[in-house]
């Protein structure tokens, strides 16, 4: 009696705990659901809101771009210097005479020879203001008694290649050489020997100096002698036919006051010409 006793309030006992605890459950708060319908979408529509916000007042202060269409005072001043550049530069006055070969064609194959153009000559641009500064300077030459002409006819401006026109000095190696009578900054220099004719001169150089005896600061231009027969050195620079266009150095804008060519002969005849040679130059202020 005493045990089933016992074992009915041990049972008793375990049915209040049992009951206690469902108790306990069903009293505990449901889960919160999402709520349906527009206040779903809302809710992640604010919170990004409030994320784009604090991500707003944490960026730090970036000041703005400049504008594409106003140019810099860098890029001003470039536009300005580059079209001043094309402002001062022009092409030189250079009047040719008129084509004129005659006669049987010469044989011109000789070595390092440069092809005909084949058009004319493109202007040649220079700063404003450059022009033919040999025009009736004096001229010395290496041949004092020259066979047909007088010197001053190779400052004369009549390049055409009539009698009368040109300057026939003997065998060899000659020069001439032009006293620009000051210092100038000289950036072409163009020439004509005869070419009345397609012929070609051998060792033709030109240089300038500072003094008549090409001693002081004397500076080489052009030279086409191939085999230092010259004895100025070898040149790396072609031969080329005698045309009316003339032979146009590009000087660079040397600085000079003489300006002297060699010549040695040439495929017609071992006589050296010169019909006209053209500086084009500034005054060195």
């Amino acid at each position: 009696m005493k045990r089933s006793f016992g074992s009915n309030a041990k049972f008793f006992w375990l049915f209040l705990l049992t009951l206690s605890m469902c108790l306990i459950i069903s009293c505990k708060k449901p889960a919160i659901e999402p709520p349906s319908g527009g206040q779903q979408q809302a809710e992640p529509a604010e919170a990004a809101v409030v994320e784009a916000n604090d991500m707003e007042a944490e960026t730090p202060d970036i000041p703005p771009l400049p504008s594409l269409e106003e140019p810099t005072a860098t890029g001003e001043d470039v536009n300005a210097s580059i079209n001043t550049n094309a402002a001062r530069m022009a092409p030189i006055k250079l009047e040719l005479p008129r084509p004129m070969f005659e006669g049987t064609p010469q044989d011109n194959r000789v070595p390092n020879i440069e092809k005909p153009l084949g058009k004319p000559r493109p202007p040649f641009l220079a700063p404003a203001g450059t022009k033919n500064v040999a025009l009736g300077k004096p001229v010395s030459s290496s041949d004092k008694e020259p066979i047909i002409g007088e010197l001053e006819l190779i400052t004369d401006d009549d390049k055409e290649a009539i009698d009368g026109s040109y300057v026939e000095l003997g065998p060899f190696l000659q020069n001439v050489t032009i006293d620009l009578e000051a210092m100038h900054e000289i950036y072409a220099i163009v020439f004509w020997h005869y070419h009345k004719q397609a012929r070609v001169y051998y060792d033709v150089i030109v240089q300038v100096a500072d003094d008549p005896d090409f001693i002081t600061n004397v500076r080489t231009l052009f030279n086409n002698d191939i085999d230092n027969s010259a004895g100025l050195g070898v040149g790396k620079d072609m031969h080329y036919v005698e045309t009316a266009e003339g032979k146009l150095i590009d000087a660079r804008g040397k600085r000079a006051r003489y300006v002297r060519l060699y010549s040695n002969g040439s495929t017609s005849d071992e006589l050296n010409h010169y019909i006209e040679v053209a500086v084009y130059g500034k005054p060195v202020e």
